[in-house]
């Protein structure tokens, strides 16, 4: 193997990951100096009955900061994680892979029609588009689990009908101890609840001129996986939290929540503050009274998921040793946590408010079920917004709640 060949690259490689470490640092230097100020602001209080409103904007701007640089770390941490799609190694392209291309530059069909690679909407068989090559499918799949938190924490299965229809057992085998002659009486039938997650079409369509698709110099695959990647992921991440399945996945928040205490099988269970639209007297009990609500398989690898707002004003919180609750990550690509489990930044969760359910706590690979229906679809449009070119992109997904028992709620109620 000749050594210089990794080298062509190298550069940019480098680059991105002296930005990442970078901003990290800078990520890490700017929570040092917000304990520093929120311990000045909480000293003020214990003092003065009241912190200072300088030392009180101090700690907004830097917490702002703070979120600023999570952004950016975020963006490059993703940057860093797209593989190469252009060059293929160097490798001579698939001829799916040709025929896909001249499809999408030109739209010509033949070469598709003759790979039978003619995908037909199950609404209307004329109108379907064609699959894209496994390469563009995977590396849109990759980016989605990048962007969208609740796909990178779920389980996600891959099915090619329209609905996966699962069955779980609402209890286990009925056991018990005999002696070795005893007679054993027949055990209990095992209740069984069947759990179905149609998949729903989720839709994006870029646009381009006729001139820049024709450039050869444009890596096609890679400009429409960029420009729908966005476009799913906050569909996606809406729905997985909040939809109400109609048309869309079915969020874990649409589904009935009830006192932890009177949990039952089709609710998910909350634990409430004590104060309605605030944490309470003392915030620490609240959380730890969440974490323990979760049986202790599921509390293994379970994780927090609440959106920045909120994550914000946990920052501020200390045990009764003084130490904070929340910690950043230790180390770039890796998630902050709070009292020693991973925090997942979810902006489509609700802002504390009344009666809001604003954090949830979970082991979500088996709670949550993200369903994707095999392959991603596109049409190509150069007749309905002349003089571009538009790229009908398609999938289909669905969503749910699998194990009602892996995922509870904080509500911010009295």
């Amino acid at each position: 193997m000749n050594p210089h060949a990794k080298q062509a690259v190298a550069p940019e490689t480098k680059a991105v990951d002296a930005d990442v470490a970078q901003a990290f640092d800078d990520f890490i230097s700017a929570f040092e100096a917000y304990k520093l100020t929120n311990d000045q602001r909480l000293a003020e209080i214990e003092r003065r009955g009241g912190a200072d409103v300088i030392t009180e904007e101090k700690v907004a701007r830097i917490d702002q900061t703070l979120d600023e640089q999570k952004r950016a770390l975020d963006r490059l941490l993703v940057k860093r994680g797209r593989p190469e799609l252009g060059g293929g190694g160097g490798r001579e392209p698939s001829a799916a892979r040709q025929a896909f291309d001249a499809y999408v530059r030109r739209g010509e069909e033949a070469g598709l029609r003759h790979g039978e690679l003619k995908a037909m909407s199950s609404g209307s068989d004329p109108d379907g588009g064609y699959l894209v090559p496994d390469e563009l499918d995977t590396e849109i799949g990759r980016r989605l689990s990048d962007l969208s938190p609740i796909r990178s924490i779920a389980t996600v299965r891959q099915v090619s009908g329209a609905v996966l229809k699962k069955p779980f057992a609402l209890d286990g085998m009925a056991t018990g101890w005999v002696g070795e002659t005893d007679a054993r009486a027949q055990t209990a039938t095992p209740q069984l609840a069947e759990l179905q997650f149609p998949t729903m079409e989720l839709y994006a369509m870029p646009a381009a001129t006729a001139s820049l698709i024709e450039d050869g110099a444009l890596d096609i695959e890679t400009w429409i996986a960029a420009e729908v990647e966005a476009a799913f992921a906050e569909q996606e991440g809406a729905a997985f939290v909040a939809g109400d399945g109609v048309n869309k996945p079915r969020g874990f928040l649409d589904y009935p929540s009830v006192d932890d205490a009177a949990w039952s099988w089709g609710n998910l269970g909350h634990i409430a503050t004590g104060s309605a639209g605030a944490f309470g007297a003392d915030p620490s009990d609240r959380l730890v009274d969440l974490i323990y609500a979760l049986k202790a398989g599921h509390r293994q690898n379970a994780r927090f998921v609440m959106n920045r707002k909120t994550q914000a004003q946990i920052r501020k919180f200390k045990d009764a040793d003084g130490n904070y609750l929340w910690m950043p990550p230790a180390g770039a690509g890796q998630a902050a946590s709070l009292m020693g489990f991973p925090v997942v930044e979810a902006e489509d969760m609700p802002d504390i408010a009344a009666d809001s359910a604003s954090i949830a706590f979970g082991d979500f690979r088996r709670g949550y079920l993200v369903v994707d229906r095999t392959g991603v679809r596109i049409l190509r449009d150069p007749y309905s917004a002349k003089p571009y070119v538009l790229f009908y992109t398609t999938k289909r997904v669905g969503g749910g709640v699998q194990n009602f028992e892996a995922i509870k709620l904080l509500k911010f109620a009295a």
